[in-house]
């Protein structure tokens, strides 16, 4: 293959798809340290832009998945905190719409196998809807949206043995030890959920409370299992994937038939905003939790899920998550890979479902009605009808209500590709290890053999010594019995 007569290479610098050098592939670019995403980062829109368009017509990420309609109510009074009016009374109940999924497998993948579960949940609230995107861990592998597509493609089939590859995945693991957290987290016990019903989930991300007062709250969801965490052994999730390769699916689909609902006691951690500069971790790394001792989960609601879709096509493939979908008293924080979120949810779903995608039914809103001016596109269905596009304007029209949905947050400092900013306590490896320490032996025993099996696949030795060197920084025991238990395997 040539280029302009030149053998095509990948030696020297990377680039963009212009062909200009990229000084920084690592973080994206902030209004200061600690900062929001800057617009202008070209390298960083262009990549995740491109990466939403690498397959069609599923999902590029969370292509295997499952859902449910069902109904929140509030069980706490938090008008403290937030002045959304879903969370405005004891008792209010608010019917949603829960998406479960598998990250890395493609729409015709396995339910039982070892990945992070998607756990996205839309609120169709009389303010609009609310769309909650997370996982069934607390944490992620990355914590800049600008290294996703990098990730997300060692995770997927190599663009030339057609398959997942050990060593591209430890290979980027290896490369970047921010990731050791989460890695610990999916190879552990709860790495395989035995249902979809018997998991946490968690908003991961730390979002924007802010009350009537202006008073700015920062926040992170949790969502706790009312049918108790249960996980399948490596061995008990290889057969079932073979044996029921819908095990989850059926599952839940089942559970809500014969009227056993299932349902999640929801809680969440609350921060006051001046508290965030001075935390021992920086609150908004993605790689990170807040330790309960530090902010205790509060019990705020219940969410139960109760009907089952009518059509998986039309209501579970076509249905639309965006963390950029806010109501009044919600916002964003300056969480990197959040804000590059904000843009890729959209964007993904405007080319694989459409510019119309929030007009089907499982989007629009439910307990209120969308009044934009946008027009036209495919599958627009004329709902507008002879009404102006245009704002302002003298014919009625719907205008502005002058009140953002969330508070400003201050920034200082130049523009840049600035890496997250470092609390007191922040490492890679500080928190993997703490994790670790809390496990049982037994505990222990799984996770060092379910690392050590993936690990041995890898060719090179250099990749599986530096991917052991990450848990052994986050705990000497830890690397050390992984190591022996590679080097047995490996001969």
């Amino acid at each position: 293959m040539t280029l302009n007569g030149e053998a095509a290479t990948t030696t020297g610098p990377l680039t963009t798809e212009s062909g200009a050098p990229v000084a920084d592939n690592q973080n994206s670019e902030t209004a200061g340290v600690g900062g929001p995403v800057l617009v202008q980062d070209q390298l960083l829109l262009e990549k995740l832009a491109h990466f939403n368009r690498e397959r069609i017509p599923e999902r590029v990420v969370h292509a295997r998945g499952a859902g449910a309609y069902g109904t929140f109510t509030v069980t706490a009074d938090v008008t403290r905190y937030t002045r959304a009016k879903f969370l405005s009374e004891v008792g209010k109940q608010t019917e949603t719409f829960l998406r479960f999924s598998t990250v890395a497998g493609n729409l015709g993948a396995a339910d039982a196998v070892r990945d992070p579960r998607g756990f996205a949940l839309k609120f169709y609230t009389e303010e609009g809807n609310y769309d909650l995107v997370g996982n069934n861990t607390p944490v992620f592998f990355i914590k800049d949206a600008i290294k996703f597509p990098d990730f997300i493609h060692t995770q997927k089939r190599d663009p030339y043995t057609g398959s997942q590859e050990a060593d591209n995945v430890w290979d980027f693991w290896g490369l970047s030890p921010e990731s050791t957290h989460q890695v610990t987290w999916l190879f552990g016990d709860r790495g395989i959920p035995a249902s979809y019903r018997h998991m946490n989930g968690y908003g991961s991300h730390t979002y924007q409370w802010n009350n009537e007062a202006g008073e700015v709250f920062w926040v992170k969801y949790h969502f706790k299992t009312d049918q108790g965490v249960k996980s399948l052994a490596q061995d008990e999730a290889n057969r079932l994937a073979g044996e029921d390769p819908d095990s989850h699916q059926r599952d839940l689909r089942e559970a809500i038939e014969r009227g056993d609902f299932p349902s999640w006691t929801v809680q969440v951690q609350i921060m006051p905003a001046e508290e965030a500069a001075s935390y021992r971790f920086n609150p908004f790394d993605l790689t990170k939790v807040w330790p309960h001792e530090d902010y205790p989960p509060i019990e705020i609601g219940r969410l139960e899920l109760n009907r089952n879709p009518d059509n998986i096509f039309a209501e579970v493939e076509q249905s639309i998550f965006s963390p950029a979908h806010f109501v009044p008293g919600i916002g964003p924080s300056p969480d990197k890979m959040l804000q590059g979120r904000l843009f890729a949810y959209g964007d993904a779903h405007r080319y694989r479902v459409g510019i119309n995608a929030d007009h089907l039914p499982v989007n629009r809103p439910h307990a209120t009605v969308a009044r934009t001016n946008s027009r036209d596109g495919h599958a627009y269905d004329g709902r507008h009808g002879r009404a102006k596009n245009y704002e302002p304007n003298s014919f009625g029209g719907p205008v502005q209500t002058d009140r953002p949905l969330w508070q400003p947050a201050a920034v200082t400092g130049p523009t840049g590709t600035h890496p997250a900013a470092v609390h007191a306590e922040d490492n890679d490896f500080v928190q993997a290890g703490n994790l670790y320490r809390l496990m049982s032996e037994p505990e222990k025993e799984r996770l060092i053999a379910n690392l050590a099996g993936f690990i041995a696949k890898v060719s090179r030795d250099e990749i599986a010594e530096r991917a052991i060197g990450n848990f052994r920084q986050a705990d000497p025991d830890y690397g050390k019995r992984l190591e022996a238990a590679v080097q047995a395997l490996r001969g």
